[in-house]
């Protein structure tokens, strides 16, 4: 059983990162969109209106997955966010930005003052995305890393082209889902514009993330990582012939099922190495030569088994209680507030 358990804790962080994937997907890509698809100041506050109750809990998944490695895979943990100290840098930055405009963003009666708040989001949320993108390509692709784990070269020795399909796939992935979620939870002209613009993003969007996975599989890849990877295929084919018809909820669906199967034939195809070297083969990072003590991953085990469902709970409720479609008619007019 104890041998398991570095096995169940690698799948777990990998159900983490997919679920961080598909929830703060979508609102990072609605930050986007706040400079790419709104059209006036009415517009981006209904964006704003479908995450507003939920981006800050998303934003947990990113934390949990982060703490899981810390805690499961403390050598994982030490040699990706050493080696990659200033993209994570750049990515708590943009978290920061994005969450302080939230909240400042209808603080003044302002055009100007809105407009940078509205910047701040849109750039803070790229930053975001690009950078947990291009960690994630780089912990499947691998980095210089030598017998210690430390990475080999300078600071920016991670700036590659590996980093760059992993940046672009997650950023067009995170505007397409967003379009699809817009769909899903906007009426009138902000629904009208996202319908449009994920029929016309989604064929060119997931292109980056179905390399992604394709150039796993053509290293590493297993006959089930394979299938996987045309099932993944098969729901974005699924999404955009939903879409076509007008079924928002099977299009978001089958996007965020596409995305999840992608996800899991990365993660498969890698199996067991969480890390791996581009120096020498033997000096990859393991389930086996990167995990805690098997004590410590059965303490993990039995307190996620009671906080998972709880979570899980938690979120599954506050989205149905904030389920209902936003129009621009429900947005009141911006007006000043004199503090008493």
């Amino acid at each position: 059983m104890t041998e398991a358990l570095p096995t169940l804790w690698f799948v777990l962080i990998a159900v983490l990162w997919a679920g961080y994937l598909f929830l703060e997907g979508f609102d990072l890509g609605v930050g986007m969109l706040m400079k790419l698809m709104s059209r006036n100041d009415t517009q981006r506050r209904v964006l704003l209106g479908t995450v507003g109750p939920v981006w800050d809990g998303n934003e947990v998944w990113l934390i949990t997955a982060v703490g899981a490695t810390f805690a499961a895979f403390p050598y994982w943990y030490a040699s990706l966010l050493s080696a990659l100290y200033f993209p994570f840098l750049l990515v708590l930055l943009g978290l920061i930005f994005r969450a302080v405009a939230f909240e400042w963003r209808g603080k003044r009666d302002s055009d100007s003052w809105r407009n940078r708040w509205d910047w701040a989001i849109a750039v803070g949320s790229f930053t975001a995305a690009a950078g947990i993108g291009a960690a994630l390509a780089l912990t499947t692709i691998g980095l210089p890393l030598d017998a210690n784990g430390d990475r080999v070269g300078g600071a920016f020795v991670w700036a590659n082209a590996s980093a760059l399909l992993g940046a672009a796939a997650v950023v067009l992935f995170c505007l397409v889902h967003a379009a699809a979620f817009l769909v899903l939870k906007t009426e009138g002209g902000v629904h009208d514009q996202a319908d449009r613009f994920f029929r016309r993003l989604l064929p060119l969007a997931m292109i980056p993330f179905v390399g992604w996975a394709l150039l796993i599989q053509l290293r590493s890849g297993s006959p089930l990582t394979w299938a996987v990877l045309v099932l993944g295929v098969a729901g974005l084919g699924l999404a955009y012939r939903s879409s076509s018809a007008g079924r928002d909820g099977w299009a978001f669906l089958g996007l965020g099922a596409a995305m999840l199967a992608l996800v899991g034939a990365i993660f498969g195809a890698v199996f067991p190495v969480v890390l791996p070297s581009t120096l020498d083969s033997a000096f990859d990072l393991t389930v086996q030569n990167a995990s805690s003590s098997p004590y410590t991953l059965g303490l993990m085990s039995v307190v996620a088994c009671f906080g998972l469902p709880l979570v899980l709970a938690y979120q599954a409720w506050t989205y149905w209680v904030f389920r209902r479609r936003i129009s621009e008619a429900s947005i009141p007019a911006a007006h000043a507030v004199v503090p008493l």
